[in-house]
């Protein structure tokens, strides 16, 4: 499907990720906008489902100026998102940052929305003994993004919305789904505690970027929350309960525990989830349902969205 005349461009990076996927995917299905979807390899499985849905896909990379300048040219729009968890370099991170707003600069596009987090740093004090530090940064991802990468897209001129993510209901049906435990109970295990966690299914997050785009005067220069609702972990397990047909108990995991699993990434992870947990006024607090429901009326509840997405009892 080629962009036709009433249609504005929205270049898309990282569109066959879980944010630019379902970014794309909300601007394809409501129609206001034409999609430009960039990738490291447009023959993907991902890249070409999107193209029969009617995007238009490019390849560009992250740190080569001259094919984002291309990706980006003559768009309206461009969503903006960093795939840290490809390479966990906060270094890397923001030289990525830096070579997307120089694309942008020179492209010019009318509204650019970045996907973003807060700086952790902010709210845990210097001489907090409670997690450790990781590089200088107490949750990399949320740090470098909140702290140095949103300085430079305030000082880049761009017309810029900041789009605060929150925990991906997505997460629950993978390496955090529920478990069969040794006594046979299945249960969940997140290392939260009794906190409240702000979340939000990947499928909302295209919906909250496309009423962004189509809201550019209220919302540029604007922070702006995806989140669907604030769940603790027991209320995550009655949703599995409910949808599942089987009851989900909740047996929380320690930060420490989860610090010792032994895959990349874990001590970041562990961070991330006792920021969540300790740190609830800061992270949760950041996180207002009623503003994200005024961009966004409508929103998947964690029941909806594990039926929507074939959530089972594990084998």
């Amino acid at each position: 499907m080629s962009q036709t005349s009433d249609q504005q461009l929205v270049t898309v990076l990282g569109a066959t990720g879980t944010q630019g996927g379902a970014v794309a995917r909300a601007l394809l299905a409501e129609g206001t906008f034409a999609v430009r979807g960039v990738t490291r390899d447009a023959s993907s499985a991902r890249a070409q489902a999107l193209s029969e849905l009617g995007a238009e896909m490019v390849e560009a990379e992250l740190t080569d100026e001259s094919s984002l300048r291309t990706a980006f040219d003559g768009a309206y729009g461009a969503f903006v998102v960093t795939p840290f968890w490809e390479h966990r370099s906060p270094e890397r991170e923001l030289a990525e940052v830096r070579t997307v707003i120089a694309a942008a600069q020179a492209a010019r596009p009318q509204h650019v929305v970045w996907s973003t987090l807060e700086d952790t740093r902010q709210a845990i004090a210097a001489d907090d003994q409670r997690m450790p530090f990781l590089d200088g940064y107490r949750v990399p991802h949320f740090d470098v993004k909140g702290g140095a990468a949103d300085a430079l897209f305030a000082a880049s001129g761009l017309p810029v919305t900041y789009v605060l993510m929150s925990f991906y209901w997505d997460q629950l049906l993978g390496d955090l789904a529920p478990q069969r435990d040794e006594d046979g109970t299945l249960a969940l295990h997140l290392p939260v505690a009794d906190a409240p966690v702000a979340g939000i299914a990947s499928d909302d997050i295209g919906r909250v970027v496309l009423r962004v785009l189509q809201q550019p005067a209220t919302t540029i220069g604007a922070t702006v929350p995806a989140v669907g609702d604030v769940l603790t972990g027991g209320q995550m397990a009655a949703a599995f309960t409910a949808v599942l047909g089987e009851p989900v108990a909740y047996r929380p995991l320690t930060a420490a525990q989860f610090r010792a699993f032994p895959f990349p990434g874990a001590e970041e992870l562990a961070n991330m989830f006792q920021y969540y947990a300790e740190f609830p006024d800061s992270y949760t607090g950041r996180r207002d349902v009623a503003a994200a429901r005024a961009v966004n009326p409508e929103h998947l509840s964690l029941p909806d969205f594990l039926r929507a997405h074939g959530a089972r009892v594990p084998g």
